[in-house]
Order: C-alpha cells, then sequence, then structure tokens
C-alpha cells in the first residue's frame, strides 16, 4: 500500500494525475441548503441567542465564508442559481411564480414553461449522473417533478392536486421525517453508488410553528412571540442538519463526504410577522448567507474573509471530484484559494415576485448590485420605482446598510455603475 501511495504521489509531481481528483473520485455530496434565515442568525456568526450547536460544529471542521451571497433574494430563482451555477437572468428563472392565479390553467402553462428552462441546462445532478452518481431531491423544489432537475431519485412529484407548487411531498423532510434521506443514503451505500443529496427542508421558512419544547426557550429572550418562533424554528432547522450529519457519522460515511451549506435568502423577522428589509430586497440582510464546507483530509478548517457566492458550489463539487465543468459555468472552485483570493467584486440581481415575461428577464427585473472591495452599490431599474435612485454603502463600515453615500460620492456610483452595466446589461 505504501508503495502504491509513493506512486501516486511522484505521478502528481510529474503533472500525470490530479491529486485531488484521485483521491475524491467517489466522495459522497451533501447540499444543505436553510430557507429564509438571516446571516447573522447562528452561533457561529456571533448571534447573542440563537443556538445553532449541529452548524457551528459543521463550520468548526470546515472551511467557511462568512461573506457568501447568493445572486438574488428569492427562493425559487436562488434555488435555480444553486443547482445550474448561472444567474438567474442566464438560466431565465428569475421569479417565484408565472403571471396569474396560482393553479390556474396560464400558471401552469408558465409553470411548464420554467420547468424547460431547467432541463435545457446541465444541472449538478445530471453532470453527477454521467459519472455514476446517484442523486436525491428532499424539501424545496420549484422545478415540477424531482426528475426535471436531473436528480434519480427524489420526493417531490409536482402533482397539482398535491398542492405542486413548491416542493409538495418534499416539504415533509425536516418538519415531518428525515427517513426518507436516510433511506436513500443507505440504499445507495447498499449499492455501491456514491451520492448527492439535496436536503433543502422548508425551515425556518413560515409557517413559524416550532416544536414547543423550543419556543419556550426563546419566549423569555425574545423582544416579542413573532422573533421567539422565528429563533426557535431557526433552532429546529438546526436540529435536522445535526440528524443529518450524526447519520453520514453511522453509517462511516462523513470522511468521504463533501458537506455544503447555504442558505437561499436572508430574513429579519419583523415584529407582527414577516420579512423586514430582507427577503425580495437588493439588501445584504436578504442576500447575505454564510458558505460552509467540510471535507475531512481534504479541506483545512479556518475562515476566509474573501467572497463567496452561491453559483460557486457548483463548480467546487465538479473541481473537488475532478470532472469538468460546463464552459458557461460563472463561479469559482472555492477551493481554490488562489482564484478565491484574487476576487475582489461579485453581482446579482432581484426581480419581482411574479413575473411579468418568462422570456425575458429584464422585464421583471427590479435591481441590480455589485459588492467591489468594501463597496456595494444597487442599481434600481425601472420596474423598481419610478423615481427610483442608486445607493451606495460602506459595508465594513455599516454592515447593515443604514447609510446611503450615494449623494457624497457620485464619481464612485459612476465607476461601479459601469462594471455593473459590463457584467449584464438589461436588454
Amino acid at each position: 500500500m505504501k508503495h502504491c501511495q509513493f506512486l501516486l504521489i511522484v505521478l502528481c509531481l510529474l503533472g500525470g494525475w490530479n491529486f485531488r481528483a484521485v483521491a475524491a473520485e467517489k466522495s459522497n455530496i451533501v447540499l444543505i441548503v436553510s430557507d429564509d434565515q438571516g446571516w447573522t442568525d447562528y452561533g457561529f456568526m456571533g448571534h447573542p441567542q440563537v443556538r445553532t450547536p449541529h452548524l457551528d460544529k459543521l463550520a468548526a471542521d470546515g472551511l467557511v465564508f462568512p461573506r457568501g451571497y447568493v445572486p438574488s433574494s428569492l427562493c425559487c430563482p436562488s434555488l435555480a442559481s444553486i443547482i445550474t451555477g448561472l444567474y438567474p437572468h442566464q438560466h431565465k428563472i428569475t421569479c417565484n411564480d408565472p403571471p396569474d392565479k396560482i393553479q390556474s390553467a396560464r400558471w401552469r402553462a408558465g409553470r411548464q414553461q420554467m420547468d424547460r428552462y431547467i432541463e435545457a441546462v446541465p444541472t449538478l445532478p445530471r453532470v453527477l449522473a454521467q459519472h455514476g452518481y446517484v442523486s436525491f431531491q428532499a424539501g424545496k423544489w420549484w422545478q415540477d417533478n424531482f426528475a426535471r432537475g436531473g436528480f434519480t431519485h427524489g420526493m417531490t412529484t409536482g402533482d397539482p392536486k398535491k398542492g405542486g407548487r413548491h416542493g409538495d411531498e418534499g416539504l415533509d423532510i425536516g418538519r415531518k421525517t428525515m427517513q426518507p434521506v436516510f433511506d436513500f443514503i443507505r440504499q445507495a451505500k447498499g449499492d455501491g453508488k456514491p451520492f448527492f443529496v439535496w436536503y433543502a427542508p422548508m425551515l425556518p421558512h413560515q409557517p413559524h410553528n416550532p416544536p414547543e419544547r423550543l419556543l419556550a426557550h426563546y419566549r423569555a429572550q425574545a423582544p416579542n412571540e413573532h422573533v421567539a418562533k422565528y429563533w426557535a424554528m431557526v433552532e429546529w432547522f438546526d436540529e435536522t442538519c445535526g440528524q443529518l450529519l450524526d447519520f453520514l457519522d453511522q453509517q462511516n460515511l462523513a470522511s468521504n463526504t463533501l458537506v455544503l451549506y447555504v442558505a437561499d435568502n436572508g430574513w429579519i423577522q419583523g415584529p407582527t410577522g414577516g420579512s423586514v428589509r430582507s427577503k425580495l430586497t437588493p439588501y445584504d440582510a436578504g442576500l447575505r448567507t454564510p458558505i460552509i464546507l467540510r471535507w475531512p483530509q481534504h479541506v483545512k478548517p479556518r475562515r476566509s474573509d474573501a467572497l463567496a457566492m452561491s453559483i460557486d458550489l457548483y463548480p467546487t463539487v465538479l473541481a473537488a471530484l475532478g470532472i469538468e465543468r460546463p464552459a458557461a459555468l460563472p463561479g469559482l472552485d472555492l477551493l481554490d484559494e488562489s482564484a478565491v483570493a484574487a476576487r475582489k467584486t461579485i453581482h446579482g440581481e432581484c426581480f419581482l415576485h411574479a413575473f411579468v415575461n418568462l422570456d425575458r428577464p429584464a422585464d421583471n427585473l427590479l435591481w441590480r448590485w455589485i459588492i467591489d472591495g468594501d463597496w456595494k452599490l444597487i442599481v434600481p431599474h425601472n420596474s423598481a420605482a419610478a423615481k427610483a435612485k442608486p445607493e451606495l454603502y460602506n459595508l465594513t463600515a455599516d454592515p447593515h446598510e443604514k447609510a446611503n453615500l450615494a449623494g457624497q460620492q457620485p464619481d464612485r456610483v459612476e465607476t461601479l455603475r459601469r462594471k455593473v452595466d459590463a457584467w449584464w446589461t438589461p436588454e
């Protein structure tokens, strides 16, 4: 065995093999996606009340990007970007719903058009299937049956009679049961198949109806009942993550599994319910999320101050497995330290909740945004407001974006505006 390892190292040094690809050839992939969770609402991100011991442990054992972002602060386009590695204006799933009343004939026709967009691109599970992987969809899923996204197995049927809008039976995961995920992992292991798990429960998403045992803990600490319920929902989600991670340990799979974590969009719980200046907005409270990668024996636990994005997860997985990436992917391999360190700028876009035009992303656009070093510029589009103006923030000095400096720094606004246009000019 020692001779084989020595030969492998020699071949790597000679440039014949990719050591990381060989070592990780059959590593499993587990992607955890929380639903409507603020970027501050974790123990490892410094929240003084919210308890997230399992995600804290995941962060302690992994590579953490506290300055992670999603390109769009709404769940359907955000999830589509994670699984395609593309910006919403590229994959064209920019909003949650087609025009017209939900489940109307026109709405269903629009939903089918959205599903065809996801079928038109090489999604992550579709690419992994070409390399012998089986995959499982559990939780939030907007694009009809799980198979339309390239999953080999899953929970969401897309059946309108079962509420087939954003997950149907898949929404039971976490809230009611973890068994389907466990059964899939056990079966994949028994069949000797490497696997990919999409674990995206509707947690801590509304309805905020946590177990009383968790809610009771927060009632005395939270400013009101609505916040207490949200905090309890975050801990409930964390508990389910612990169950999943513990199962990997029990099955002796943790050491050969790359676990990734991201939130689909941010959330600030309002005093009377609903989000405040977060979801569906261009502010960091809706866009920012910690990103975690845990891969024992391959990734050294540490924190990185670099900018990261959810669209980076797809190319990161492929690079880790030694699989050639589709040419169109704009994201980075987050395990490529030099590439990550060189990145100083990221972009994104926010759209309407419901489509105006399924074919033209620009018609649904509200804002484009850019982060360049410490600075963030928000550029309103026509749909945002007739008199809306650009907003400029220094995120280091003002992380919660309270002081708009656009009027004081017109030259910086213009410089960043040109960079936004160079990235994507709506047509």
